[in-house]
């Protein structure tokens, strides 16, 4: 009888724990999720209420002007979309492909030079050469200047997700590749057959980041495009439009046209919808392994 008691206490203060914890991890969500409909709800609002009212979770004497100032070149929003889109898958399969052989070679105990190799990686990261040798380097001899490649290639791999990933291969143990050595197969084959099925938290951590590397890049597009290409990366097409309409905004300001006639908040906040809007559903497809990859790979020596 005493124990049934004991047990039911248990069962009922259990239940007191994971109702308060998810009470809390709900008010939390909410308040993560707030910034979100408070750009949405700006996106749908007249610039005019943003002015004289600020910001609210319903939008504001409704419309879709900042839509429309956003896709008012239709075949422009879609090829930069496009240009992104293919950046951005072509860029994060090649990215984890080069990254993770980089990173199982380095972890590897047979692979000579490889601490020379992980040092001189390492040391990228505390000195770089800086914007002007860059810029020299990409645009006069690559001649790169006014190609996608001079974006692509710069994003491709960066030294700390070559880190990231040989420090995950660390966990993968080495009896693994010498019985694929002992059945006959090469380096390839055991990398590819073997090795690859267990990186994935690794391959969806590192390619979440790649990813979103090439979704929100737009600064190496001013440098090295610009308008030497019909259809710009999509942050910097975004980026041109909400300069354009301040542009207009300031040379119209001697006019009888008010500033409030024109988008310019809710301008802001249409294209980060239309930015991020697509990325964030990427999210919840690596979200299982993004977590266990990441503190795997910083917690191994």
């Amino acid at each position: 009888m005493a124990n049934q008691k004991t047990k039911i206490k248990k069962t009922a203060s259990t239940k007191a724990v994971k109702g308060v914890s998810y009470t809390v991890i709900t008010l939390f969500s909410l308040v993560c999720l707030l910034p979100f409909i408070l750009i949405i709800s700006a996106s749908f609002s007249t610039e005019a209420t943003i002015v004289q009212e600020g910001f609210g979770l319903l939008p504001k004497g409704f419309t879709l002007s900042a839509y429309a100032w956003v896709f008012r070149y239709p075949k422009m929003i879609l090829g930069s979309y496009a240009v992104t889109v293919i950046m951005t898958i072509c860029g994060t399969a090649v990215g984890l492909f080069i990254i993770s052989m980089t990173g199982y070679a380095l972890q590897r105990k047979d692979f000579p030079f490889r601490n020379a190799i992980s040092f001189f990686i390492y040391f990228t990261t505390l000195f770089s050469a800086g914007m002007a040798p860059t810029f020299i380097w990409i645009s006069r001899y690559l001649n790169l200047r006014g190609s996608y490649l001079a974006v692509f290639l710069q994003l491709l791999m960066s030294p700390w997700l070559i880190i990231l990933m040989k420090n995950f291969a660390k966990s993968v143990p080495y009896e693994i590749t010498e019985s694929g050595k002992l059945d006959g197969a090469g380096d390839f084959k055991i990398f590819t057959s073997l090795i690859l099925p267990m990186l994935k938290p690794a391959l969806a951590t590192v390619g979440l980041f790649l990813a979103l590397g090439y979704w929100n890049e737009w600064y190496q597009s001013s440098l090295y495009l610009g308008s030497r290409v019909d259809y710009k990366p999509l942050q910097y097409y975004l980026y041109g439009i909400i300069n354009e309409a301040n542009a207009l905004k300031g040379s119209l300001a001697g006019a009888n046209v008010t500033y409030t006639d024109l988008p310019s908040n809710t301008l802001k906040m249409a294209t980060a919808v239309v930015a991020t809007g697509p990325i964030i559903f990427l999210y919840p497809f690596v979200q299982k392994y993004f977590i266990s990859g990441i503190t795997v790979g910083a917690v191994k020596g």
